[in-house]
C-alpha cells in the first residue's frame, strides 16, 4: 500500500456500496401503503430472492455491526416465528400470485437458533406462498458453536444447500477480546456434519482488523481454514462504530490495529488464499475456481446487495423480519427495526415497513456505475449511460471526487471507461464513491475505507 494514499484516503467514512443510494437516506416517507402498492406493480414475469432476518443470538459478540439482541427464553424466538409466517403470507397476498424465488437467504443474528420444526415449518410457507424453483439457492449463516445435529437435519430435509460459517479467527487472544470463544475442533465438526447431510456449499466468514490481531494470526487462522476447504472465504475489515452498537465499547481501542496494519492483514489473507487456488472476487470475497461466484466474476454477471457480493441476477428482493431491506425496481423499503413494532405491525395485518427510497433515473444510472465498479473495478461509463439515456462526458464532469484519484493514480481512465489501478484495489470505495451524488463526508455512519 503508498502511504502516501492510505493518508489521503484510508481515515474517510464510507458506505459498503451494498446499495445505492445507501440505508442512511431511506425516508418514512415511504411506507407500508408504498411498499403495496410497489409489490402489486411487480411486472408478471418477475423472480424474487427472500431474505429473512432472525434477529437472536445466545450471546452478543462485541464486533458484531448487525441487527441483533441477546434470546435466553425460546419463547421469544418462537414468537418471532410466527410473526415471520404472517408477513409471508401478508407479503404474497399483496403481490397476487406465486412469484418464483431463485434465492432464499436466513441472516441474522443466528438463524439456527430457531428450534429444528420451526425452520421447516418456515421453508415450508415460503414454499407454500411462492414457487421456490428446484434450482433455488437456499442459504443459511451459521454460528458453528451453537448447531445442533437436529437442526442440520432440518436444514438438508428442507432443501438448504448452502452454509456460511461465522470464523472470523482462530486465534483464542483474539476470541477472547471479541467475546467468541470457538475452537477449530467445533468448526470442523460442523463442516463435517453439514457436508454428511449433503450442504455442501460451505462458506466462511473472516475478519480483519480486529483487537490483537497480527498477520501472523491472521495466516494461521487462513492456514486451519484451507484445512477444511471451503468454497467460498468472505473477508471483511472490522467496522468500529461504538457510537452507534454500544456493544463494541467492550472492545479496547488501544488494541486495534491503525490503517496500515489492517491492510497488511488484508492482503496477507488475500494472498495467501490466492496461494491456495481461490479466485479473488471483488473486494473481500473469494471462490474456487469453477464455483457459480467465480464464473459470475469472470462472466461480468457478478452482482452486490445486501448479502455482499451475489451471483443472484433478480431485480427483486423481498426482506422479512425486523429491519429487513427489500429491493423492488420502484425503490428500497426496510422493515421496523425494533422487534416489538416490527411484530406489532405485522400481527395487526398490516406491511411491517418503516422507511424507504424511491429510485429516480439518476439514482438508477449511478447505482449501475457503483456496482460495476465494486464488482469488477471497472466501469464503461459510455456503455452504461448509454443504456439510461445519459452521457458519459455529463456524469465524469459531476464527479468531481474522480479528479485527485485520477492525478494520484488510483484510477485510470481511457476515454469513457475507467478502471481502478491494480495496485489500489483496495480504494475501491473511495472510487465508487466519486459517483455517489448523496455522499455526506461529514457524518461518521461508515467504516473506514481502509
Amino acid at each position: 500500500m503508498r502511504l502516501d494514499l492510505a493518508a489521503n484516503y484510508g481515515e474517510e467514512r464510507l458506505p459498503r456500496y451494498t446499495s445505492y443510494p445507501t440505508a442512511p437516506h431511506f425516508s418514512p416517507s415511504i411506507g407500508a401503503d408504498t411498499y403495496a402498492r410497489w409489490l402489486a406493480e411487480l411486472p408478471s414475469a418477475a423472480s424474487a430472492s427472500l431474505y429473512l432476518h432472525v434477529p437472536f443470538c445466545r450471546e452478543m459478540c462485541w464486533y458484531c455491526g448487525c441487527h441483533t439482541q441477546i434470546a435466553r427464553r425460546d419463547e421469544l424466538i418462537a414468537a418471532y416465528q410466527r410473526t415471520l409466517l404472517r408477513e409471508i403470507g401478508e407479503v404474497a397476498k399483496t403481490i397476487g400470485r406465486r412469484i418464483k424465488v431463485e434465492h432464499i437467504h436466513f441472516g441474522g443474528g443466528t438463524p439456527t437458533i430457531m428450534a429444528p420444526e420451526a425452520f421447516a415449518e418456515l421453508m415450508a410457507a415460503m414454499r407454500h406462498s411462492f414457487f421456490v424453483l428446484p434450482s433455488a439457492e437456499i442459504a443459511v449463516e451459521i454460528d458453528p458453536r451453537t448447531l445442533t445435529s437436529e437442526m442440520v437435519e432440518a436444514m438438508r430435509l428442507s432443501g438448504v444447500n448452502r452454509a456460511s460459517l461465522g470464523v472470523q479467527s482462530f486465534d483464542p487472544i483474539v476470541q477472547r477480546a471479541i467475546n467468541r470463544m470457538q475452537s477449530y475442533e467445533q468448526t470442523a465438526s460442523v463442516v463435517d456434519m453439514l457436508r454428511h447431510a449433503g450442504i455442501a456449499g460451505i462458506n466462511f466468514d473472516l475478519i480483519y482488523g480486529l483487537p490483537h490481531q497480527t498477520v501472523a494470526s491472521c495466516l494461521d487462522t487462513v492456514r486451519r481454514s484451507l484445512k477444511l476447504a471451503p468454497d467460498r472465504f468472505s473477508v471483511f475489515g472490522y467496522a468500529h462504530v461504538p457510537a452507534f452498537k454500544r456493544h463494541q465499547r467492550m472492545i479496547n481501542e488501544n488494541h486495534l490495529p491503525d490503517g496500515l496494519g489492517r491492510h497488511d492483514q488484508a492482503c496477507a489473507i488475500a494472498n495467501a488464499l490466492k496461494e491456495a487456488g481461490y479466485v479473488q472476487i471483488g473486494l473481500d470475497h473469494f471462490a474456487r475456481p469453477g464455483d457459480a461466484m467465480a464464473v459470475a466474476f469472470e462472466d461480468r454477471t457478478l452482482r452486490r446487495n445486501f448479502q455482499g457480493y451475489t451471483t443472484d441476477k433478480g431485480e427483486v428482493l423481498l426482506g422479512f423480519g425486523a429491519s429487513a431491506i427489500g429491493h423492488l425496481p420502484q425503490g428500497y423499503v426496510q422493515n421496523e427495526v425494533q422487534i416489538g413494532a416490527y411484530a406489532e405491525n405485522v400481527t395487526s395485518g398490516r406491511l411491517a415497513t418503516a422507511k424507504g427510497y424511491g429510485l429516480t433515473d439518476d439514482d438508477r444510472l449511478r447505482a449501475d456505475i457503483i456496482e460495476r465498479i465494486m464488482c469488477e473495478f471497472s466501469a464503461d461509463l459510455g456503455d452504461i449511460c448509454a443504456r439510461h439515456g445519459a452521457e458519459a462526458e455529463a456524469m465524469l464532469q459531476s464527479a468531481s471526487r474522480l479528479k485527485p484519484l485520477i492525478s494520484d493514480g488510483v484510477v485510470r481512465l481511457d476515454g469513457d471507461r475507467i478502471a481502478v489501478a491494480n495496485d489500489s484495489r483496495f480504494l475501491v470505495r473511495s472510487v465508487a464513491a466519486a459517483f455517489d451524488a448523496h455522499l455526506d463526508p461529514g457524518k461518521q455512519l461508515h467504516s473506514r475505507a481502509v
